[in-house]
């Protein structure tokens, strides 16, 4: 019986710090509202925010609000979030970019994903330092970072061509 006492007690630490959310930089969730939800519809209650408005600059609007999430996303190599989350992050951007970059309707998808929002929340469950804590990541961390944001540019140059390539047969049959 003392046996069974004994590892409850060593495991109810354990699994609340494990539910336990990491206090993270007020500048992190400022940056999530202005772009996921700064502006409300009134009557209805849905939120969206700068990165539905500036995506509709064909171009170069979902790339600027793609370097945005970039900043989260290097924030969460500091709070040394694993890797896995790492990478769920830098998914969560590409989707954004990916169906953001459709015209019109990528507007109206960027109002509905809310990346920077989902990534603050991903950051803030799997964080395993202190905001005091996170000056720096480990090396390893910061090399995969940089291997996500290859991919995710990556797919910003291939949505360019891909882009071009359209525009030039649409002129050439018209």
């Amino acid at each position: 019986m003392e046996r069974a006492l004994d590892l409850k007690s060593r495991a109810t630490p354990t699994s609340a710090r494990s539910l336990q959310q990491v206090e993270i930089e007020e500048s992190l969730d400022q940056i999530s509202r202005w772009m996921d939800g700064l502006f409300r519809i009134p009557g209805v209650g849905w939120r969206f925010g700068l990165d539905a408005i500036v995506g509709l600059i064909p171009g170069i609007g979902d790339t600027a609000t793609t370097l945005v999430s970039f900043y989260i996303l290097a924030a969460a190599v500091r709070y040394r979030v694993p890797k896995i989350t790492l990478l769920r992050m830098g998914l969560n951007i590409g989707i954004d970019y990916l169906f953001g970059s459709v015209p019109i309707i990528g507007d109206i998808f960027d109002a509905f994903w809310k990346s920077n929002q989902m990534n603050v929340e991903l950051l803030r469950r799997r964080a395993t330092v202190t905001a005091k804590e996170a000056r720096s990541g480990r090396t390893s961390d910061w090399l995969f970072l940089g291997f996500i944001i290859l991919l995710l540019l990556a797919l910003l140059f291939s949505s360019i061509a891909l882009t071009i390539m359209i525009v030039r047969f649409v002129a050439g049959h018209i």
